[in-house]
C-alpha cells in the first residue's frame, strides 16, 4: 500500500485562501494511513470551518485512483464541486492527480504528502518496503530488498557504520544486510553473498505506462 502522511493544516489553510473547498478522500490507504478515510475527512471539514473556510461537500472515493469510477462516484457532488474554487484531495499522489485530470479548470491541492510503498507493521506503523525501481531483487535476497529497506541502498553489504546489528542512520531500525544475512544463513545459502550485485539499471524505473491485454 501506499504510505501517506497529513500535510500541516497551516499550509493547507494558506493554500486555498478563503476557500470555498470540496474534499475528496479515498477509502484504501489513506483510509487505513488515517489520513484520507471519512473520519479524517470529516475531521479536516471541521478544522477547515473553525477556520471561516467553507466547505461545500465531501466525498471518500473508492478508490480515488480509479478514475472511471471517479467519474461515477463524483457525479452526484457536481454543484458541490462547481461551487468550491479548491479541491483538496486526502490520497496518494495517484489519486490526486487522477481527481485533477477530471477536473483541470479547477485547483486540486494534495492534501497529503506520499512517502513509500509499505507494509502494515501493527495499527499505525508502517514500513518501507520497495521503492518500485523496475528491477526486482527479492529472489536474490530471500525476500528482502536493501535498496528500499537500507537507507543508503546498499547492494553489496552493510555500510561501515552499522554497530550491533543496528542502522548507522537510524539506531533505532535493524540493519537490512543482517536481517539478509541471517535468513541466508537458515537456509544454508550464505554462499550467495559472495556475488558481486552490479550497479542497479535506474532506467527500468523510468516505465511511465503499462497496457495488460
Amino acid at each position: 500500500m501506499i504510505i501517506t502522511k497529513q500535510k500541516p493544516f497551516d499550509v493547507l489553510l494558506k493554500t486555498v485562501g478563503n476557500g470555498p473547498v470540496f474534499l475528496v478522500g479515498c477509502s484504501e490507504c489513506a483510509t487505513l494511513c488515517r489520513t484520507g478515510g471519512e473520519d479524517d475527512v470529516q475531521r479536516m471539514k471541521k478544522e477547515f470551518e473553525d477556520h471561516t473556510v467553507p466547505v461545500t461537500g465531501w466525498v471518500v472515493l473508492d478508490p480515488a485512483c480509479h478514475l472511471q469510477n471517479n467519474k461515477r462516484l463524483l457525479k452526484p457532488h457536481a454543484e458541490e464541486i462547481k461551487k468550491a474554487t479548491h479541491l483538496v484531495v486526502f490520497a496518494c499522489g495517484n489519486g490526486v492527480q487522477t481527481v485533477s485530470e477530471l477536473y483541470p479548470d479547477k485547483e486540486v491541492v494534495a492534501g497529503t504528502d506520499s512517502l513509500f510503498l509499505g507494509e502494515i507493521q501493527r495499527v499505525s506503523e508502517f514500513e518501507k518496503r520497495c521503492v518500485l525501481c523496475g528491477e526486482c531483487l527479492l529472489d536474490v535476497f530471500e525476500g528482502v530488498c536493501p535498496v528500499a529497506r537500507c537507507p543508503k541502498a546498499m547492494l553489496n553489504g552493510p555500510c561501515g557504520g552499522t554497530r550491533g546489528g543496528k542502522c548507522e542512520v537510524d539506531p533505532d531500525l535493524d540493519c537490512v544486510w543482517v536481517v539478509v544475512y541471517e535468513r541466508l544463513k537458515k537456509k544454508n545459502h550464505t554462499g550467495q553473498l559472495k556475488k558481486t550485485q552490479p550497479p542497479k539499471d535506474w532506467s527500468k524505473s523510468q516505465e511511465r505506462r503499462r497496457v495488460v491485454s
